[in-house]
């Protein structure tokens, strides 16, 4: 048994320390900015990405609806603009270098709010001084200095004219020089600058009918119960089934919504995806299916519930790979959830697939390959800054290299589908033409798809994201 410690008493009359410690003072620093720095620091601390940290720091804050659009459209402009923001903070220092990490987030979230939201210099500036304040007393001066001088500076901004200086264009879209230049030479002027412009917004909310549970009349009228409004999508006029806009993103937080998605009968999946899904699918029902890069099993879901929805039933062979196994696990969990048949979920290299398949070939082999992801800017904008020009001239190496060895597991007469969610020209052209000029390719050509060569949606306001796909048939 312990030993009992004496009892302290104090000397009649006291009234406690002469000097207790001071509580740290009540940010006055708003809510929804502090939320969004919060994310900002954890997205540059952790290399992670801004939607996740948003899920967890936002999404399920007790911040009220309001605070919370505000705190995501900061956090996710902050890190789309980065470099831009990075820019013109350090116009304003004497020593850029002099100025710690955190500091400099809370300045970001500032600048952002001055330059590009175009908020009342007053209340930013004193808000920043604030978020800065919260955390590190010492530099509030240096904040309020250097966000007096950001203000002045936001008549000169972008700093030259964008129709004439490609710097400009690119500090006006917040993207990095080399990348403005690329989309120009990829893309040409119009839609580059459509493109940059397209980027910044916010992404549309759009949700996919899981056929294999629920038929789309059902799942509109259980939305028009709780009085949400649906909008079917066609893109280019061509009808994506079970592919609907949700008007009201906060339809997401109804009990059931919520109930619906736990049910497996909707899935959160860009226009584009469900595009590309049901546009790899041959003609006739294949009996068996190689996906390779089936990461979290979005695709998988949607195959499977195109399949049912063309044909009345899943394509019962289904075999899904990817090289990292704990997004297996969660395949596996999500496929039980959406009922979506999936016979071997496999672990392995897709540059080696003899590895993890052996020597069988299939009906339809699907590569959903791994890319630059430049049309999902709008969902993952810390891509613009992390990505490097060699890093694309990589990506495309690797895909064609999937493309190489996928073709040896096509059965005669089969389907090769190979898809992308970027927009440059050695990812998506420059790969399936070097793969068609290819010993690999000599015996492929290439199939329509939708009536076209190609699927290659664009990035425009209100529209879906950018995605590639073409189809491959094996001559028989």
């Amino acid at each position: 048994m312990p030993e009992k410690r004496p009892e302290r008493r104090e000397p009649k009359g006291y009234a406690g320390p002469k000097n207790p410690p001071k509580k740290k003072p009540r940010s006055k620093a708003s809510p929804a900015r502090l939320a969004a720095l919060d994310v900002v620091r954890a997205v540059r601390e952790r290399d992670a990405f801004a939607q996740e940290v948003i899920g967890t720091r936002i999404d399920r804050s007790d911040l009220t609806s309001e605070d919370r659009a505000f705190a995501t459209k900061l956090a996710l402009g902050v890190v789309s603009a980065c470099g831009t923001l990075d820019e013109i903070i350090d116009r304003a220092l004497d020593k850029p270098s002099d100025v710690q990490p955190d500091v400099r987030d809370a300045l970001r979230v500032s600048t952002y709010e001055i330059i590009f939201l175009g908020k009342t210099p007053y209340a930013a500036v004193d808000q920043g001084v604030e978020l800065v304040r919260s955390f590190a007393m010492s530099a509030a001066g240096l904040a309020n200095a250097v966000l007096r001088k950001i203000v002045l500076l936001r008549g000169a901004f972008p700093f030259g004219d964008p129709m004439r200086d490609l710097e400009a264009l690119a500090r006006l879209h917040a993207f990095p020089v080399w990348l403005a230049r690329k989309l120009i030479a990829d893309l040409g002027p119009e839609a580059a600058i459509d493109f940059m412009r397209a980027s910044n917004e916010q992404a549309p909310l759009f949700i996919a009918v899981n056929a294999i549970k629920v038929k789309d009349e059902a799942l509109v009228a259980a939305f028009e119960k709780i009085d949400e409004g649906l909008d079917p999508i066609s893109i280019d006029g061509a009808p994506i089934p079970g592919c609907y806009r949700v008007l009201d993103t906060r339809a997401l937080l109804l009990p059931e919504v919520k109930r619906m998605f736990a049910q497996g009968r909707i899935l959160v999946s860009d226009a584009a995806s469900q595009l590309v899904a049901a546009s790899v699918l041959p003609e006739a029902k294949p009996a068996s299916l190689l996906e390779i890069g089936a990461g979290r099993a979005t695709k998988t879901i949607l195959l499977q519930s195109c399949a049912q929805r063309a044909w009345g039933s899943q394509i019962e062979e289904h075999v899904a790979l990817d090289n990292h196994a704990f997004k297996m696990k969660v395949l596996r969990e999500r496929v039980d959830r959406y009922g979506a048949q999936v016979s071997e979920a496999l672990t392995g290299d897709a540059l080696k697939l003899g590895d993890a398949v052996g020597e069988r070939a299939f009906d339809l082999v699907f590569v959903d390959a791994p890319c630059s992801g430049l049309g999902t800017l709008r969902r993952h904008p810390e891509i613009r800054w992390r990505l490097e020009p060699a890093g694309i001239a990589s990506f495309a190496r690797v895909q064609l290299g999937m493309l190489n060895e996928a073709a040896s597991h096509v059965a005669p007469g089969g389907t090769l589908a190979y898809a992308t969610c970027t927009v440059t020209r050695e990812e998506n052209n420059g790969v399936v033409k070097a793969f068609l000029e290819s010993e690999a390719g000599a015996d492929f050509k290439l199939a329509p798809v939708n009536g076209r060569s190609c699927v290659a949606t664009r990035l425009t306001d209100n529209a879906p994201d950018a995605h590639f796909a073409v189809r491959f048939v094996r001559k028989g």
